[in-house]
């Protein structure tokens, strides 16, 4: 550090590398915000049918426009985009806080099963509360009738998940492969749990699940886009302002402590909030795989391990992600849209593979 004079007082500087390096993630992050709002615009503008970008900001901008036009933004691709917006960030910052809390890279909520946890858990409230029910048109397929119960069985059996995922990391092993196989060991006895369910399901019943099970934005309405970012947006900022004691604990629990970490709550609050987010998005938009995970690994080549830059690059980039995927679902097999969990699944499985197998992932 370098030490200047300034009305006789002295202030601290940093060194010219550390602003440059500091410049740099700042960078990397405002390209991310760019790149969102082009994606954005550019899911609302894009798809079987096309819309220009100058009426797309006449709406947005409550300017009067084409009213057949106005009518597609306001009810069908504006909340799509906005779900894609807020599931692609949830799900990531949820995969890097997880990485975080049980120290292994290989963290986020598909791989450690919480995500099938969340689908079971909605399955039972479809079938035992009637919470999901079938409509006749595609665009709006399956309604969540009553989505605090939905939710609520959701977020348990996410958190059930959490909480036996922490124990074994905590009592058994930290072992990165030892936790990924207890995650998938969960995401499939879960898995199993829903085939059970739909095996007993009526007609309508087996429908709902089948189709909720295929994830996709594109069932999202205003008031499942209202519902996730109430619960999104806490959630990210309870994770900014744990931003240091996730800095602390990726040094080693002891050194944690030693900062006056209370590592314990840390951890399991760290899970649950998680788990929340995870469960909302689960409830509504059924299993997006892998943007939990390949967020975070993406951003860090860029960003580090420090989480002042690693949380807001994370939801930039699954936003982006998301919303980039969706876009491409509408127009790969147009005018028939591709569940955009299809393609993130496609993408994210090799992206997967070279994580687990690169050298850089210890």
């Amino acid at each position: 550090m370098i030490l200047r004079q300034n009305r006789l007082k002295y202030r601290i500087v940093p060194f010219p590398e550390y602003r440059k390096y500091i410049y740099r993630k700042r960078l990397f992050i405002a390209t991310l915000v760019m790149v969102c709002l082009v994606s954005f615009f550019s899911s609302v503008s894009i798809g079987t049918v096309t819309i220009p970008y100058s009426e797309v900001i006449k709406t947005l901008l409550g300017l009067s426009g084409s009213p057949r036009f106005q009518n597609i933004i306001t009810n069908i691709r504006l909340p799509n985009a906005l779900a894609a917006l807020i599931a692609g960030s949830g799900l990531a910052i949820s995969g890097a806080v997880m990485q975080s809390v049980i120290r292994n890279p290989l963290g986020s909520p598909f791989t450690l099963g919480i995500s099938q946890a969340g689908a079971f858990g909605a399955a039972v409230a479809i079938i035992f509360a009637g919470s999901g029910v079938m409509q006749s048109t595609q665009a709006g397929a399956i309604t969540v009738t009553n989505p605090f119960i939905t939710i609520g069985w959701a977020f348990f059996m996410c958190v059930l998940s959490a909480l036996i995922i922490v124990l074994i990391a905590k009592f058994y092993s930290t072992n990165p492969e030892v936790i990924v196989l207890c995650g998938v060991a969960l995401g499939a006895a879960f898995s199993a749990g829903t085939m059970f369910l739909q095996y007993f399901a009526d007609d309508v019943q087996l429908a709902a699940i089948v189709f909720w099970s295929f994830g996709d934005v594109g069932r999202a309405d205003w008031t499942e886009v209202s519902i996730m970012a109430i619960v999104v947006v806490p959630g990210t900022l309870f994770f900014i302002l744990n931003r240091w004691n996730y800095n602390a604990i990726e040094a080693g629990d002891e050194t944690a402590r030693g900062l006056g970490v209370r590592v314990e709550w840390v951890r399991i609050l760290g899970m649950i909030v998680a788990s929340l987010i995870t469960a909302v998005i689960v409830s509504f938009l059924g299993i997006i795989a892998f943007v939990g995970l390949i967020s975070p690994h993406m951003v860090r080549r860029f960003v580090g391990d420090d989480y002042r830059f690693v949380i807001p690059a994370s939801c930039l980039s699954g936003a982006a992600l998301l919303l980039v995927s969706d876009i491409a679902a509408r127009i790969m097999l147009k005018p028939h849209v591709l569940p955009v969990a299809v393609l993130t699944s496609f993408i994210g499985a090799p992206l997967f593979l070279y994580l687990l197998l690169s050298k850089r992932i210890k």
